[in-house]
């Protein structure tokens, strides 16, 4: 099952391992590098099937840091596409997650000061989002986006979607998870909204399903589309599981080809139950009462934990993330404890 092919539409990925999007926090004015480089190919060499660049912010206002990818202008296509280039060559398909931080944006990386906020006039930008809530304290208070502002989210997923098939994409993921713009929108406990973006649970969910429906309008036809969700908040009266399956159903129908199934990150008090495979029951539950595919992700670490994951119907993807930081070339390293055979690069073959 792990190492069986998987068709997404007319593209289809030589194995069912994708690797999730990590940020780096490594690039500049949005550019990518050759970190950027290294680090996607060198999975693609390790045998992943599908590859998800980090979050790429679709507007400068909606990086979480000042180190993240972008694509709000075409000066940003050309350093993407010399690394999907390199990621398709050696066997795997290139997939972009699109982004918007929202009250999340304008944070240091991670190594410096903790991803403290990072303030207007000390390298920090206007953060904006559903409502003038803050993520937690210490956080800049968001200006709430009028409908004018929110048309402009939308018309920069869009533009930005347009960029990625230059760049030469094959796949495309909207980012509605952990707590970013599309995700405060979802929530009622970021979205305190009484006009038609906020309320009920169709008021709520209309940003991301007018986000699919701009970014399917100018992606291809023959190319898939993902969306990444939060299946629940963790926190007493936020976004919940059936109201993720609610959301799968309707973007099923806008043309969203698999439910890439995550959660939390919108409250930072919440409590998550981590475990191995912890969030593996809400992909079972949204592909099983949706009728959509989805990739299961989390604490996925074994390629017989993986291959359960498959074999009992929870997903049709599992998706690694520490896992193939810690090595890059876990799946040729996973294929014979599954008795399967995939392809070394013939640069390794020596090695295997």
């Amino acid at each position: 099952m792990l190492f069986d092919p998987l068709a997404l539409r007319d593209v289809t990925l030589r194995n069912r391992i994708a690797v999730s999007p990590m940020c780096q926090y490594s690039a500049q004015e949005g550019v990518a590098n050759d970190w950027h480089l290294v680090h996607l190919g060198s999975r693609a060499v390790g045998g992943a099937g599908l590859v998800i660049f980090e979050a790429t912010a679709v507007e400068a206002r909606g990086r979480i840091s000042p180190g993240d990818l972008g694509l709000w202008n075409d000066e940003q296509i050309a350093p993407l596409a010399r690394i999907v280039r390199f990621v398709e060559q050696h066997g795997a398909v290139a997939c972009l997650q699109l982004a918007h931080a929202g009250r999340k944006a304008s944070v240091r990386p991670p190594w410096e000061a903790g991803g403290a906020p990072l303030p207007v006039g000390q390298g920090g930008w206007e953060v904006v989002a559903p409502s003038a809530l803050p993520f937690a304290p210490g956080y800049a208070v968001p200006r709430a986006l009028d409908e004018a502002g929110i048309a402009g989210v939308v018309e920069a997923f869009a533009a930005a979607a347009r960029r990625a098939r230059e760049a030469g994409f094959r796949a495309l993921e909207l980012h509605a998870a952990h707590g970013y713009l599309a995700h405060q929108f979802l929530s009622p406990l970021s979205n305190r909204r009484e006009d038609r973006w906020g309320g009920s649970f169709e008021h709520r969910t209309r940003l991301t399903r007018e986000l699919v429906t701009a970014v399917r309008r100018v992606w291809p036809e023959r190319l898939p589309l993902l969306l990444r969700v939060s299946a629940t908040d963790w926190a007493e009266g936020g976004w919940s599981p059936d109201e993720t399956v609610g959301l799968a159903r309707a973007v099923k129908e806008l043309g969203v080809d698999l439910v890439d199934t995550s959660s939390g990150g919108l409250v930072a008090t919440a409590q998550v139950p981590a475990g191995p495979g912890y969030q593996a029951q809400f992909a079972e539950k949204i592909r099983r009462e949706a009728g959509v595919a989805t990739g299961a992700v989390g604490m996925i670490t074994a390629p017989e934990q993986a291959e359960h994951v498959l074999r009992t119907g929870q997903a049709d993807l599992v998706l690694l993330a520490r896992e193939l930081l810690r090595d890059p070339y876990w799946p040729l390293h996973a294929a014979p404890r599954l008795r399967a055979q995939p392809a070394w690069p013939v640069q390794y073959e020596r090695a295997k």
